[in-house]
């Protein structure tokens, strides 16, 4: 594989001399700029071998170099050893970002510009915008570096698209146009044009299966003052799904004419309102002039803020998602040594999860990760890399499902057999951080970067950090990932998005411990943010967690915790015990459940 790298790099810098580009831009991104995309977009792991789901590959005629963040930093080593390229370690002292990078390349060319190539369909408008900006340097936007180069190329994604029911989304699509368009009002725009997948699906209530583990489909959706316009395959669309387009007032139209729309839209004279941080490039150039208005996607808010349908509907889905892990922990506990495999536990967990009736996919492909593989964050086991789990270590297990009820994400470390007293100080201080957070209190107006330091501080205080960030908001049946609400520590402008915590967001709360070769330590709940009571100061808020599982009382310490912390699990593990109890399918695992939920003293 290394050397077919190889190859592949040689044959990408004949093509750049031929056509005199001195730096080839590659990411791994669809033409919507999805978080995962699908195999057909894998242009950055073709040309590198990085399979990760964060990077972008900087190639110029005698270099490489592969920029990615610190959850990968282990995993982009072992996969770029031996191909020629450099792993750029994102946020580490001295490494320069992607932007810095090729800005040093090309100093010094005023006489002779510096020729950057990339395909404007897989680089965000605000990406190509800085990249057109260097000094020194001129942009080819219309290259694509992979060209006729890769053989079996698999096919482009579709897939049948479907209408979810408002019993599920609390809103028909019709009222969430007209809160679209109360915007364009505000704005003085004329079209919408959407281009972020999830935006598209929780806009219209439908839902398909082009991106692996996110239930969106292939499309662009340019919304009217009057009418809406779905630019889709139309092989993803049944005569059903074409009915409710048309009585929701959405004309439909072939995906390859939504560029060549635009670009008549635009000679109208019609003023556009985009997000410049969630379209790409190609379309930026076509409507970008002094009138367009350059905006979040209004779809970013009000997705992230779920109504009282969707929280009821979540509340019911985490009982039974918790069940499914609460049976991995008892499955786990009852191993030999050596008697399963990393992957075993996935598929017993992924098994688990499609007994649920409303299952529909996974949220993300199960991490099950033993020992020194799980300070990997994102590692994935294979049938070539798959641990033995044996007595004496740690099981990170990192799941979720999508259900017509609503999205899962939930991590849980697990003891098997006796383990050191240093994991069980890592595990606890990891855990008095969850719970911290968990119990906050705080005004209205607070961001996650207000929050973040209750579940980093007792880490903190023992020099101890995580490379990451501690939460990501999470979809309604959509992306298991999804802006803008976070918890993140520091603002890196440009990356970074900075969103109030609000009521009806639900933040993930996942700090942890990872220690290269020796192990990693993750623990994971969902948080609803709701309103706590109001007084002088103003609107105070607290979380409410809607994950429910136990947490592994085998790797707590308590001489690490305090009275505040101790009661925290307790409550917790209480409402665990009383939620959780009635979907127990037999004495043992009644047994094992109130074992795992005793208090401590």
């Amino acid at each position: 594989m290394k050397d077919e790298i190889r190859a592949r790099i040689k044959n990408l810098r004949d093509r750049m001399r031929e056509k005199n580009i001195d730096i080839c831009y590659i990411t791994g991104d669809d033409y919507h700029l999805s978080e995962y995309s699908g195999a057909y977009f894998g242009t950055r792991e073709f040309f590198s071998g990085f399979t990760g789901s964060a990077g972008v590959l900087v190639i110029t005629r005698d270099s490489a170099g592969l920029f990615t963040d610190g959850r990968y930093f282990t995993q982009a080593k072992n996969q770029l050893a031996d191909t020629g390229i450099d792993l750029m370690k994102m946020g580490m002292k001295g490494v320069p970002t992607a932007k810095e990078y090729i800005a040093d390349l090309c100093a010094g060319s005023d006489e002779s510009p510096c020729t950057i190539a990339f395909d404007g369909r897989t680089v965000s408008a605000a990406f190509g915008d800085e990249l057109a900006a260097i000094k020194g340097a001129t942009v080819m936007a219309d290259f694509d570096p992979v060209g006729d180069l890769w053989d079996g190329r698999p096919a482009f994604p579709v897939s049948e698209v479907f209408v979810l029911d408002e019993k599920y989304t609390g809103e028909s699509a019709l009222s969430k146009l007209k809160r679209v368009r109360m915007k364009m009002e505000e704005y003085g725009a004329d079209v919408c044009a959407l281009s972020s997948l999830d935006d598209i699906a929780w806009t219209l209530n439908m839902r398909g299966a082009d991106v692996e583990c996110n239930p969106v489909f292939m499309s662009n959706l340019l919304i009217g003052k009057d009418r809406a316009t779905l630019f889709i395959q139309s092989d993803a669309l049944n005569e059903d799904v074409r009915t409710y387009l048309l009585q929701t007032g959405v004309d439909i139209k072939d995906y390859d004419k939504f560029y060549e729309e635009c670009e008549n839209l635009k000679l109208e004279g019609k003023v556009f309102l985009a997000d410049k941080k969630r379209i790409n490039y190609r379309l930026f150039e076509i409507i970008k002039d002094e009138k367009t208005i350059l905006k979040e996607n209004p779809t970013v808010l009000f997705k992230a803020i779920k109504n009282e349908t969707e929280i009821v509907n979540l509340t019911e889905v985490h009982r039974h998602d918790g069940a499914c892990v609460t049976r991995l922990m008892m499955w786990a506990k009852g191993l030999t040594d050596g008697e399963a495999t990393e992957l075993d536990a996935a598929t017993f967990v992924d098994e688990q999860r499609k007994k649920i009736e409303d299952f529909y996919d996974f949220s993300f492909p199960t991490i099950s990760a033993y020992g020194a593989n799980a300070a990997m964050m994102h590692y994935a086991a294979t049938p070539e890399n798959n641990a033995v789990i044996r007595k004496g270590g740690m099981l990170l297990v990192d799941s979720g499902g999508q259900y017509l009820r609503g999205t899962t994400d939930i991590t849980r470390t697990f003891a098997i057999g006796e383990v050191s007293d240093g994991m069980k100080k890592a595990f606890t201080l990891t855990l008095k951080g969850m719970l911290a957070l968990a119990d906050a209190v705080f005004l209205k107006g607070c961001s996650g970067y207000s929050l973040d330091v209750l579940a980093r501080e007792a880490l903190w205080k023992e020099g101890i950090d995580y490379r990451c960030g501690t939460g990501h908001g999470v979809g309604y049946m959509l992306n298991v990932h999804e802006s803008p609400n976070a918890f993140r520590w520091k603002y890196n402008p440009g990356v970074s998005e900075i969103a109030d915590i609000e009521p009806g967001m639900v933040t993930t709360d996942e700090p942890g411990v990872y220690e290269e070769g020796r192990y990693g330590i993750r623990i994971e709940n969902e948080l609803l943010c709701e309103k706590a009571f109001e007084n002088e100061y103003g609107i105070f808020l607290r979380f409410k967690t809607l994950t429910l599982a136990p947490i592994d009382l085998d790797l707590i310490d308590v001489k690490y915790m305090n009275a505040d912390d101790i009661a925290r699990l307790n409550d917790y593990h209480r409402t665990v015990r009383r939620e959780l109890m009635p979907l127990m399918e037999d004495e043992s695992e009644r047994e094992f459940l109130e074992r795992y939920t005793a208090e401590l003293k």
